[in-house]
């Protein structure tokens, strides 16, 4: 395999590989169902390395020497990739991440059935949670095509960088790119109040001014998605109100309990057999209960609340691990390496020490 952009997009793709990992002195290596596997036996030299990063970066290729690292996404082999080129020991490395071409049906994604209501909501915020490569942005992307195909509304996404490329149809659609479009979220979100949206897309919630204007944006009456690096919904809550100041707590309580909508947590755990990967997540649909919860900060209570509050279509992720075990879709020890509550699951599921079936 020659070491061209091209040949290694290509051939990756080929392999069903998700990532490519691209460093001085290693093979070309590719995630494939979670694990790295090297796509070729010859390692990659400096020059190698550095000439791919040129290729990827283009015009924006000075900005690796001065500030060490760039993000971007472009349609490589007809393929649409994310990319990230950063230094390390004075040598430029690279990841870059593989994503569909064609934006996924919310039914064809495995998702918990009140997933499927999320497009129909009109307001307030609804969070997607979980951490790198757990398909965050696979699940919104299949959301906002969905009212794109069924409502008559203005989208505008902020994302840095895009990564899906929507066709609008009854929506009108705007996509921004931070570093691009935009200097900053920040910059980017104090405007996009008087751009007349309804549905706003925030690629990430990572400060103080990009959740509080969320928050407004959602108090005003529209709608908002957002992602955060959270692995269940109470942790997110936690997230979201810990990033302020103790004296301002009790009002974003107040300000969260009356916009948040849902939360959705997902990670993306191999199949049983081996082959491909499934998403195991935990829905939080707020409930008159879960409000006075946020606001009161009662997270013992939050958790038993969404244990109880499965006809809403909640589900925490240990039971989902446990419904998905069940079906053969991943194997018990997948389910128990992954849950939450470990005790829970042993009494659940039947584990004995070591969490392996009795």
């Amino acid at each position: 395999m020659n070491f061209t952009v091209d040949s290694i997009v290509e051939f990756a793709a080929s392999q069903r590989v998700s990532d490519i990992h691209l460093v001085k002195g290693l093979p070309p290596k590719g995630r494939i169902d979670g694990q790295l596997e090297n796509l070729t036996d010859k390692p990659l030299s400096a020059e190698d390395c550095e000439q791919i990063a040129k290729d990827l970066a283009g015009d924006l290729y000075p900005v690796i020497r001065s500030s060490g690292e760039l993000d971007l996404a472009k349609t490589i082999s007809g393929e649409r990739v994310r990319i990230n080129l950063f230094r390390q020991q004075g040598y430029v490395s690279a990841v870059l991440r593989i994503l569909s071409n064609k934006i996924p049906k919310i039914k064809d994604l495995g998702l918990p059935p009140a997933v499927a209501q999320f497009p129909t909501f009109n307001k307030g915020i609804v969070l997607v949670t979980g951490e790198t490569g757990s398909g965050k942005s696979t699940t919104l992307a299949a959301i906002l095509d969905e009212i794109n195909h069924t409502r008559k509304d203005h989208i505008i996404t902020l994302e840095d960088p895009i990564e899906y490329i929507y066709k609008p149809d009854k929506c009108t659609i705007n996509q921004r790119e931070i570093g691009k479009d935009s200097d900053s979220y920040a910059d980017a979100l104090r405007a996009v109040l008087r751009e007349d949206p309804d549905i706003i897309l925030i690629g990430e919630m990572r400060d103080l001014v990009t959740i509080e204007t969320a928050l407004t944006a959602a108090e005003t009456g529209h709608l908002v998605f957002a992602t955060l690096h959270t692995n269940s919904a109470v942790d997110s809550i936690n997230r979201i109100v810990g990033v302020f100041p103790e004296a301002r707590q009790t009002q974003i309580r107040v300000e969260l309990a009356s916009t948040l909508r849902a939360i959705l947590s997902q990670q993306l755990l191999v199949k049983a057999g081996g082959k491909g990967r499934a998403a195991a997540c935990e829905v939080m649909v707020v409930t008159g209960a879960i409000r006075a919860q946020i606001r009161e900060g009662k997270d013992a209570q939050m958790q038993s609340s969404l244990l109880s509050s499965a006809k809403e279509g909640s589900i925490t992720m240990d039971n989902c691990l446990i419904e998905m075990a069940g079906k053969g879709i991943i194997t018990p020890e997948t389910a128990f390496d992954n849950c939450t509550d470990k005790e829970y699951m042993q009494r659940k599921m039947g584990f004995g020490g070591g969490g392996r079936m009795r």
